[in-house]
């Protein structure tokens, strides 16, 4: 969500306000507009069917071939790829900042409207759509302020060793619950025959109905989350309730805490580094582009082709099937990153390159668009599809909503400043109206 958001005003007042839009840049604009298109590739899964199908195809959304071809296709091109871009940004938008600070001390600002976004995040998560990622993102920026003024390299490195934390978290965990499974399903057959539980015994059966619906869903948990999501509005919050606390609580620690905080310290060293701001010559994209395509699409393959080898299995995908797409996916998305880099330089396609742009500007409004639109449409208060699209199908609804957002974001910012979103997010960090209309 963050990008070149503030800059410095007088000398005299040292105090920041929003970017004036002549200072913006452009391919941080376009960068951040493919990303959250890109992004909904992958959210679109969860907003149509239950999320233990999100890396199961045999779950729900289609066995036949096609809809498996779809699996791979966004597998290898989206999953894990635009998020991080997106990420990347966030840390590169807190050096954006502090590059235009003139005394470098902004800590009110960002704090402030950092846990704006945190409140944000939370209503969104529990009132529009569990799958929320401005929470954790808000939670991450309370963190990394204080690491603005380390060196690109510091922070690169760091960064890259941080993330690798989640990999030893997610093996362990997939260990941990396989294991409960088992126990479980002893403790069951005891239930079955009436014979007494320990506490112990009462209290693992217990977290693993928890856990279960993600692990090994029966048919009749597909049911009950079909069945919410297609009744009223308050039975999706409620239903939903459980799934966006455990999100923003262990989820936020075993994944968002590593794998995206080490993503921020990237992209805040990318930025420092000028990769973001298409600064480098062509021939640094250019090998990037070789570099990371050629080493981080065939360890997503192999994450794809290992995934299907097992049948999909989550205890295989927590204990090892994600690492290989978890590393893959990093150096894939530096791919895209320099992939789009090269357009901007070269001027490939100046017109589409406008309306990503105007899509990254209004990156706040979108996502959260995405999050009205999609909801509206398969949710029971809505059209009530939920459940009944498969894949090949849920791509039409992608491309359709990108198709709008390209156009809608570039008609709606030649009449005003900012997006709805920008504008109230940027009032509520500042106490004060700021101008809105052109």
């Amino acid at each position: 969500m963050t990008n070149q958001e503030l800059s410095p005003t007088s000398a005299v007042s040292k105090r920041l306000t929003p970017v004036a839009e002549k200072n913006r840049i452009e391919s941080i604009d376009v960068l951040r507009g493919v990303a959250i298109l890109g992004i909904l590739a992958m959210n679109i899964y969860a907003f149509t069917m239950p999320f233990s199908a999100y890396n199961n195809p045999l779950i729900w959304g289609g066995t036949d071939a096609f809809s498996k071809f779809i699996w791979f296709f966004t597998h290898i091109i989206f999953d894990q790829k635009f998020l991080p871009i997106f990420s990347m940004l966030f840390g590169a938008g807190l050096i954006l900042m502090f590059e235009r600070s003139e005394t470098g001390k902004f800590a009110g600002t960002w704090y402030r409207r950092t846990l704006w976004l945190l409140v944000i995040g939370a209503l969104h998560g529990y009132l529009i759509w569990f799958g929320d990622i401005l929470f954790t993102y808000a939670f991450l920026g309370l963190l990394i302020y204080p690491l603005r003024r380390k060196k690109a390299k510091t922070l690169i490195i760091f960064g890259s060793i941080w993330m690798l934390v989640a990999l030893g978290l997610s093996s362990a965990g997939g260990f941990f619950m396989q294991k409960l499974g088992v126990e479980a399903t002893k403790i069951e057959t005891k239930v079955q025959a009436e014979e007494e539980l320990s506490d112990k015994e009462t209290a693992m059966l217990q977290q693993w109905k928890g856990m279960r619906p993600m692990a090994a869903p029966t048919a009749e948990d597909l049911k009950k989350d079909i069945d919410a999501y297609l009744g009223s509005y308050a039975d999706a919050v409620k239903h939903r309730a459980p799934t966006v606390l455990m999100m923003q609580t262990m989820g936020l620690f075993f994944f968002g805490l590593w794998r995206m905080g080490g993503l921020m310290l990237i992209g805040m060293g990318l930025m420092k580094a000028g990769v973001f701001s298409a600064q480098k010559e062509t021939g640094f994209y250019r090998r990037l582009l070789i570099w990371c395509y050629g080493l981080g699409l065939p360890l997503v393959a192999v994450s794809a082709w290992q995934l299907a080898a097992h049948d999909w299995s989550f205890f295989f995908f927590q204990q090892a099937g994600v690492h290989w797409n978890y590393v893959g996916s990093v150096l894939v998305a530096l791919g895209h990153v320099s992939l789009i880099m090269l357009a901007v330089k070269g001027k490939w396609f100046t017109k589409l390159e406008k309306r990503f742009a105007a899509v990254g500007r209004m990156a706040f409004t979108n996502y959260l668009m995405q999050s009205i639109i999609c909801t509206t449409i398969f949710y029971g208060y809505g059209l009530g599809l939920y459940g009944s699209i498969d894949r090949p199908a849920q791509m039409l609804f992608v491309v359709a909503i990108w198709i709008i957002q390209l156009y809608y974001s570039t008609w709606w910012l030649e009449r005003f400043r900012y997006g709805p979103a920008e504008w109230f997010w940027r009032f509520l960090t500042y106490g004060k109206s700021i101008g809105f209309r052109k």
